[in-house]
């Protein structure tokens, strides 16, 4: 999990230099289609291309369209925001995931959990500053569309895996991402610099491995254990930021930081204490 991390914090990295010169939606086109290619070929060496058109596409197409939602606000966001900034808010996705699978997935949401999602949402507001002042900036709020993509998206995938191999899943989801966004952002298309063909490769290698990662991660190790290593990303976030562009996050953020994540991190401690009293 914590090469996963490392893996994507690279390539936000590379998402937000390609940020500065090239559109948000474009930028979720060449996050998507660069991949493609390693996964293809990582489908085909373990044999996993049998069945790739039997799968349940309603909720296919539900994540190609919430994927393209998530990368392009994601890339958006990233034009003014710092990583460090940008992961803080992005945090709140698994108390989101927990709220919707109330709804969708009819599972069952103490009060200490319900708790622990309005205890996160309110580290959301002090990294979003307590004046109201950056509550109101697109980025902002472009993060948080992103992170209720994903946590919609996330409902999806656990139903999805029920039937669908989790090759197939990342397969048509890249594809779709690629094939939509690139219809959508055609007529707006920039040409790509040569300078930034070698950022694209960083951009592919990157999303690839980290994908492979964490899959294994889950594969191997419990989800309550494993998921709380996803916040190494802020360390990544804050230390890229002051190698690349010499900004550090303020209190603020760091504050706002650390109550999302002890919300996070209760909240999967307490959902893996509950499955494990129901089926031990």
């Amino acid at each position: 999990m914590l090469i996963a991390v490392a893996m994507f914090a690279l390539m936000d990295t590379a998402m937000k230099l390609l940020s500065a010169h090239y559109p948000a939606m474009q930028v979720t086109a060449l996050r998507s289609l660069s991949s493609l290619p390693l996964v293809c070929a990582y489908m085909a060496y373990r044999g996993k291309f049998g069945g790739i058109l039997r799968v349940r596409w309603p909720l296919q197409l539900l994540r190609g369209v919430l994927g393209i939602g998530m990368l392009t606000m994601f890339a958006y966001a990233l034009k003014s925001l710092p990583l460090a900034d940008t992961y803080s808010i992005f945090f709140i996705a698994p108390a989101l995931i927990t709220a919707l699978s109330v709804f969708i997935l009819k599972e069952k949401v103490d009060a200490m959990q319900w708790a622990a999602i309005v205890v996160g949402l309110g580290g959301v507001l002090v990294v979003l500053r307590p004046d109201g002042a950056s509550f109101i900036s697109l980025a902002g709020l472009a993060v948080l569309g992103s992170a209720a993509c994903y946590a919609v998206s996330a409902i999806a995938s656990r139903i999805l895996s029920r039937s669908d191999a989790s090759e197939h899943i990342m397969f048509w989801l890249l594809v779709m991402m690629g094939t939509g966004s690139v219809a959508m952002c055609w007529q707006g298309w920039v040409a790509i610099r040569p300078q930034d063909w070698l950022i694209i490769a960083g951009l592919a290698l990157s999303g690839f491995f980290g994908q492979l990662a964490i899959t294994i991660a889950f594969s191997m190790g419990k989800a309550s254990i494993v998921a709380p290593f996803e916040y190494s990303a802020l360390a990544w976030g804050v230390a890229i930021d002051w190698l690349l562009w010499n900004t550090l996050p303020d209190g603020y953020t760091l504050l706002g930081a650390a109550i999302i994540i002890g919300s996070g991190i209760y909240l999967v401690r307490r959902e893996a204490v509950h499955a494990e009293a129901e089926h031990p």
